[in-house]
């Protein structure tokens, strides 16, 4: 189906919104229960993290952490002062399907109900590894 043929097919806001998260491969856009299990996946956060939606949806997204920020309690940490500031955003290590490790840039937004009441998490990740590692061999050379 060509792209003008699939806009119009996407006559909701609903169908609208869908296409653009689903169309979009350089950012991992994904959504997280108020306690912080995958419950949407991208084909972006496919491409970074190599889980197919059906391995990850259910799954918590502290998997994506290395071994050490668990232990500290970084992704409980991250949902917190998402709620408490209204976002979290940072840069570090994550870790893909494979164990390999990235640079990644991320951001959680809390979502609320129209009550105000928290019902979740929308989380965007850009793999940004490829400057990480041009910084350092920069850094090397100086």
């Amino acid at each position: 189906m060509e792209h003008s043929d699939r806009m119009e097919a996407a006559h909701s806001a609903e169908d609208r919104y869908k296409l653009l998260v689903e169309s979009i491969t350089d950012y991992a856009i994904y959504m997280l229960d108020r306690k912080g299990h995958v419950t949407s996946w991208n084909p972006g956060a496919r491409r970074f993290k190599g889980y197919e939606a059906d391995e990850i949806i259910g799954q918590h997204f502290s998997k994506f952490y290395t071994e050490a920020e668990r232990a500290e309690n970084v992704p409980a940490r991250a949902l917190e002062e998402a709620v408490r500031n209204g976002r979290f955003e940072r840069e570090g290590w994550r870790v893909r399907k494979d164990g390999t490790r990235f640079w990644a840039h991320v951001i959680i937004d809390p979502i609320g109900s129209p009550d105000g009441d928290l019902i979740g998490f929308a989380k965007i990740t850009r793999d940004l590894t490829e400057r990480k590692n041009a910084e350092a061999k920069l850094h090397e050379s100086e």
